[in-house]
């Protein structure tokens, strides 16, 4: 009976720690690594004051939303007189239509009195000079009009020529006002902010830092003999620490092969910790909020 007794305490001890272990070990990871996203830097692309700077770290961005603006009053004053500059030369252009206008007027006086007189030709009414006459007086009113429509066509391509450049500066203008106003670019979450409202911004001055964070990227790092075991757009299982001494598991897809190899950095363990050398892999992951720029992650090949 003793016997039977010591039998059952240690085959439950033995149970115990077959169970103990079991739930203790890890599971093996094939690579490990931190996870990254596609971080842009947003700079100003004019110089001036931040009139209008509204957004903050952690906050979620649409694709073309407004953000601030940087002040355009000299701009603004600046194009101002560009366009007056623009009309007062304009106002030189001389009209075609309206100079021509007295001339236009005798040729067609001219032109009538020539039919009259061809109408008194055919019954011997006048002489013949009379015809001779008005046909040289059609033809050197004719020459006038071409004679000044050309001149007058000079000046007006001059003119047009000269107002050219100030349209040319109005247009710089116009871009450098549109620049003054802070758009965001990409949709995502800011993540760092550099500048406030009423600091001096200048072209090229980081305003802030933006990644989009609904995908998340892991970068592992795997061994030579691994190489063969992985292709592009290849799924692989993701794990994650779940808080509780578990691991979480998703999916990714491999986008990313390292082409050449790289010593291994110290804060990466691969499957082959004896390797010298080995092969960064990018890996996108869907994120559902719960992964963390910089946060560790393993990889199972499936």
């Amino acid at each position: 009976m003793k016997s039977t007794h010591t039998q059952l305490v240690i085959s439950c001890l033995i149970g115990f720690l077959l169970l103990s272990s079991c739930q203790n070990k890890d599971p093996e990871f094939d690579a490990t690594g931190t996870f990254e996203a596609v971080e842009t830097i947003i700079s100003a692309e004019a110089s001036g004051t931040l009139k209008e700077f509204d957004l903050q770290e952690g906050q979620q961005l649409a694709a073309g939303q407004h953000v601030g603006y940087i002040d355009t009053v000299q701009l603004f004053l600046k194009k101002r007189q560009l366009e007056t500059q623009a009309k007062a030369v304009l106002g030189k252009k001389p009209s075609v239509n309206t100079q021509l206008a007295a001339l236009q007027s005798q040729l067609y006086t001219a032109q009538r009195e020539r039919g009259r007189i061809q109408n008194l030709l055919k019954d011997d009414a006048v002489p013949a000079k009379q015809l001779d006459d008005i046909n040289a007086q059609i033809d050197l009113i004719s020459k006038q009009i071409a004679a000044q429509r050309s001149t007058l066509d000079l000046s007006v391509s001059s003119i047009d020529k000269d107002v050219q450049p100030i349209e040319v500066q109005m247009l710089q203008i116009e871009d450098q006002l549109q620049k003054s106003k802070i758009i965001n670019p990409m949709a995502g979450t800011v993540l760092t902010k550099y500048a406030e409202v009423n600091e001096m911004a200048s072209v090229g001055k980081p305003l802030y830092k933006i990644a989009d964070l609904s995908n998340l990227i892991l970068r592992v790092y795997i061994s030579g003999d691994q190489l063969p075991l992985i292709k592009l757009n290849q799924q692989v299982k993701v794990f994650t620490d779940d808080g509780n001494g578990g691991f979480k598991e998703t999916q990714g897809t491999i986008t990313w092969i390292n082409d050449k190899a790289e010593f291994t950095p110290k804060t990466i363990q691969t499957k082959n910790e004896r390797a010298n050398q080995v092969y960064a892999v990018k890996i996108l992951v869907k994120n559902d909020g719960s992964y963390k720029i910089g946060m560790y992650g393993e990889i199972k090949l499936n």
